[in-house]
């Protein structure tokens, strides 16, 4: 699969899979994950799609810089890519950290844009403090010192415990992320706030919360909701992967939006 230059000089891993004649539906992974967080989707959407995911800046095969990283960074990065398989326009689904990318692209590339999902994801995240302990950790600890509070999450116990598999895979994906990366990405999700912005996103927009998600609660999703008009809200009984944890629902609710 191909490595996509970012235009300053970093390299992005792609991956694309179903009918070159399809729309396009473009997939952005969340902190801590890369483009196989996307896997129980693929099968489904590889069919009706031409399905381009990729793993974001410090995530996966990517390139990961030792610099400040912004969300606006992240979301030229899923510009220049569009523009390196010479796409157009996209249906576009960001989970978390690749909501918030979706959402910075809505509102200053919409001519890019058909359909937007915005999954477990926010306008502003937490507060500087919560995420300067998570770098501080990381930095001293890797990704390990954080990885089992992150792990639940992103998953209910209930779910844990009833899919064991799922979750020591999910942790080992987070586990494996360059820590220069993750620490670059908790940056720019800390300095981001999107609040006064999103009202201005006229891409048709579903947005997808998990009812038991403590890292993006409802309350977050219900802010989008009320800002970006005419959207539509799904709440699924999830924790913040819900792509993952509630994989049919999810991947049906898609279906139905971007159809």
């Amino acid at each position: 699969m191909p490595m996509i230059d970012a235009g300053d000089g970093a390299k992005l891993h792609v991956m694309i899979e179903g009918p070159s004649s399809a729309p396009p539906l473009m997939l952005s992974n969340s902190l801590g994950t890369n483009l196989h967080m996307w896997d129980p989707q693929v099968k489904t959407f590889s069919q009706n799609f031409r399905l381009v995911r990729y793993d974001q800046r410090g995530h996966g095969k990517s390139d990961a810089p030792a610099n400040v990283y912004t969300i606006e960074r992240l979301a030229l990065d899923a510009v220049a890519i569009l523009n390196a398989l010479k796409i157009e326009r996209t249906h576009f689904c960001g989970l978390s950290m690749g909501g918030m990318t979706a959402m910075w692209l809505a509102r200053f590339y919409p001519e890019r844009l058909n359909k937007l999902v915005l999954a477990n994801t926010a306008a502003k995240s937490q507060t500087p403090q919560n995420w300067n302990t998570r770098i501080a950790n990381v930095k001293m600890g890797g990704i390990e010192a954080v990885a089992d509070t992150v792990l639940g999450v992103w998953l209910t116990k209930e779910y844990r415990e009833r899919e064991p598999k799922i979750a020591a895979g999910l942790r080992a994906m987070m586990v494996a992320t360059n820590a220069t990366g993750y620490v670059g990405c908790c940056g720019a999700i800390r300095d981001m706030d999107q609040r006064w912005g999103v009202g201005d996103i006229r891409t048709p927009t579903l947005i997808v919360c998990g009812k038991q998600d403590m890292a993006t609660p409802p309350k977050d999703s219900d802010h989008l909701a009320a800002k970006i008009k005419g959207s539509k809200l799904v709440t699924l009984d999830a924790g913040h992967i819900s792509n993952v944890e509630r994989t049919e629902e999810f991947t049906g609710a898609l279906e139905t939006f971007l159809k």
